[in-house]
């Protein structure tokens, strides 16, 4: 998942009175970075330090908007375009770091200070999109682009940022922007509450356990991790487990006690359904309203045709389309696998049909007994330092860089790591942050986001700082940390996106790396196919006490076992895509039951019960405050480009193809923003994408 922090930039000198230059001194946000490579000066930034960075990122930013505006020459791209492609900065700055520490390292404080700035920020981004001075001189670009001599890049510079505005309410009456920025406001404040109470559900469910025989079961690294949590709250001699990925999944996986995998299942898929203090469904209604009376401000019946207007699926029916032909194939082999699951229930005495906290335990066994892997034999050999390294060199290999680690940069947390990222020849590329472990204070989920974007400047580059964020379980005492298999897939997943900050390139900050929010997730996704090659497993799955390399027999049951549960896998992400499309595809606003809007939705589709979208409604984050809302479902269309990248390839005989490997790096993940991006995808490829490997990639075909 990629995370940005989306406003207009700029650059000009910052102009204050003597007074005003005094009072900022100590703010460490207002002054120029001394530390290595320009990073951000965490061990001295207070919380008090970020309202009057905000208020000053503004002022100089509305500033800078008003010399465009005020410029009586001709608008010319220079004194317009370039201008305000230059502008805001500070405000880029300040606002990089608080919502990106925001999502990592929040607290009460963080969090009052959120719902001051969001709507500072709403509110001011609106003011400049809704500007009739600045739009009637880039719509007088515009009118004559065609007459203007740009080059390419500065042509569709210009086009980018006129339809930006559009979209943004430019040309909206003086009535409707005034409505538009009151929907803007509420929502961004409404999604700020939202991320709050589902982290507060997120850490108040704990299954406490007292009883030494409700472990039965579990390995012995999972139990390890629930008595260490259990001291950490006091409960010495007790055992606790939680609702984070980490600590759920081994124990739906493994723990004999059904009662159990129930209680803790349902603590996870309940979040922000309590009818507590946290509950989400009124702001899921009041959100879904609201985004409908956007779409509707800016000439769109439903919100999901104005997001994926500017998408490569163009229209919400091609979504559904897309999703449909996938969604058949997929249910199928569910089924398959839900009546293999319930044949070895039924042997071991079970007489009630399985339902869905019974899924990963019953297809643990099934696992087991079709290729004699369990999960737990591959945990030795993915010890998380292991992995981190094979991913390296796996890029080392593809794209020539290296990654060194750094211990003189500042961190937000003191066991985030750092790397400089070098070129093939040397120089300087990018600064790459890894904050592994979960904790109480960061959202769930893993995601890639920068704290500084690419930027280049009358030839003067500014390179990006890359921050990687995931929530795996921290070591306990001299253990060393052992990640999943999906883990490890989530670990090559956000160094992908990792690859395309530190790739990014381009004249001017709005189209340097733009690319639409359907093929985002495709750098990404293809990272994931690399993991998993015998030949990769080789170099970094060694067991952690011997250091001798995963054995083939052992490999080669990954590899049988690659379609194993797809049927699941797809089922859950297609229905949670679904229910994206469902409720951002309403033509009216309305007061909404959304347990029951939720049901009926699944129900038409025709989900089984025994399987739950991947996100409900009330813990769905990436689409109520995640900015992936009428478009959860870019993972699966990203996913057709990246199979039928990755068989690029495979088919190529060498899966680190240097001509391929430099294709790819050229024309998606540096240049993929200078022209349509199906286009630039030929480019690489020289082909339209298939979804045949993906459909093969999945078991499905």
């Amino acid at each position: 998942m990629k995370r940005t922090v989306i406003l207009f930039l700029s650059v000009v000198t910052l102009i204050t009175s003597c007074k005003e230059e005094k009072r900022q001194t100590n703010n460490p946000l207002l002054k120029p970075f001394t530390a290595p490579f320009h990073t951000p000066p965490f061990d001295q930034i207070k919380l008090s330090d970020y309202k009057p960075a905000f208020d000053e990122g503004i002022k100089q930013h509305k500033k800078e908007i008003e010399v465009i505006v005020n410029n009586t020459e001709e608008p010319t791209f220079e004194n317009t375009i370039m201008a305000l492609d230059r502008s805001g900065e500070l405000l880029d700055r300040v606002s990089s770091i608080f919502f990106n520490l925001y999502a990592a390292v929040t607290s009460d404080e963080m969090q009052e200070i959120a719902m001051e700035v969001s709507p500072m920020v709403t509110a001011h981004s609106d003011e400049i999109s809704m500007n009739p001075q600045l739009f009637a001189r880039i719509k007088s670009l515009y009118d004559r682009k065609e007459s203007l001599g740009l080059d390419s890049l500065a042509l569709r510079t210009l086009e980018l940022y006129y339809n930006d505005f559009v979209r943004g309410g430019a040309n909206l009456s003086a009535e409707d922007q005034s409505k538009l920025k009151q929907v803007n406001a509420e929502l961004a404040k409404l999604s700020l509450q939202y991320g709050d109470r589902l982290l507060k559900e997120t850490n108040a469910f704990v299954l406490e356990i007292d009883k030494e025989e409700d472990l039965a079961g579990l390995p012995e690294t999972a139990i390890i991790a629930a008595a260490a949590e259990a001291r950490k709250r006091g409960l010495e001699g007790k055992w606790v487990f939680t609702v984070h990925k980490p600590s759920l999944i081994p124990f739906l996986q493994y723990a004999k006690n059904r009662q159990l995998r129930e209680k803790l299942y349902k603590g996870y898929y309940m979040r922000g359904d309590n009818n507590n203090e946290n509950d989400n469904k009124g702001i899921v209604a009041q959100m879904v309203n609201l985004r409908l009376e956007k779409a509707k401000l800016l000439g769109f019946d439903t919100y999901a045709l104005y997001v994926i207007d500017k998408n490569m699926a163009k229209t919400p029916q091609n979504v559904y389309d897309f999703m449909g032909r996938v969604w058949g194939p997929a249910l199928k082999v569910a089924k398959q696998e839900l009546a293999e699951m319930q044949a070895i229930a039924n042997k071991e005495g079970m007489k009630e049909k399985l339902e869905s906290w019974d899924w990963w335990y019953y297809a643990e066994k099934l696992r087991k007994q079709k290729y004699d892997l369990d999960e737990s034999e591959m945990k030795p050999y993915l010890k998380l330092e292991n992995v981190r390294d094979g991913m390296f060199e796996v890029a080392r290999k593809l794209y020539g860089i290296t990654l060194e680690k750094r211990t003189d940069i500042p961190v937000y947390y003191p066991d985030v790591e750092t790397y400089e990222v070098k070129d093939a020849d040397g120089s300087h590329l990018a600064i790459l942050y890894l904050d592994y472990f979960t904790r109480s204070s960061k959202s769930a989920g893993a995601w890639m986001t920068e704290f500084r974007h690419y930027t280049k400047v009358d030839g003067k580059e500014e390179f990006p700082l890359v921050s990687v964020v995931y929530n795996f379980s921290p070591a306990v005492g001299d253990e060393p940390v052992l990640l999943s298999w999906d883990d490890t897939e989530t670990m090559f997943h956000e160094f992908g996106h990792a690859l395309h900050g530190f790739f990014i390139r381009g004249d001017y900050k709005r189209i340097a790396g733009t690319i639409p929010h359907d093929m985002v997730e495709m750098p990404s996704q293809i990272m994931e196919n690399w993991a998993g090659e015998p030949e990769v497993l080789k170099m970094y799955a060694r067991h952690y006490k011997t250091g001798e390399p995963m054995p083939d027999a052992l490999i080669q049951k990954i590899q049988e076992s690659g379609h194993f549960n797809q049927g699941f896998a797809t089922v859950e992400y297609v229905a949670a895509a679904l229910l994206d499309m469902d409720w951002y595809s309403q033509t009216t606003s309305r007061e909404y039951d959304v347990n029951a809007f939720e049901k009926a939705s699944m129900n038409k589709h025709g989900l089984i019960k025994e399987i739950l979208p991947r996100y409900r409604t009330t813990y769905f984050s990436h689409i109520f405050d995640g900015g992936y809302s009428a478009g959860y479902y870019v993972y699966l269309w990203a996913e057709v480009l990246d199979a039928d990248a990755f068989q690029a390839f495979k088919d190529s005989g060498d899966i680190y193809n240097a001509e391929l490997a430099a294709r790819l790096r050229k024309y998606i993940l540096s240049e993929g923003g200078y022209d349509d991006p199906m286009k630039q995808y030929i480019k690489f490829r020289g082909q339209t994408p298939s979804e045949i490997p993906l459909l093969k990639k999945r078991g499905l075909e």
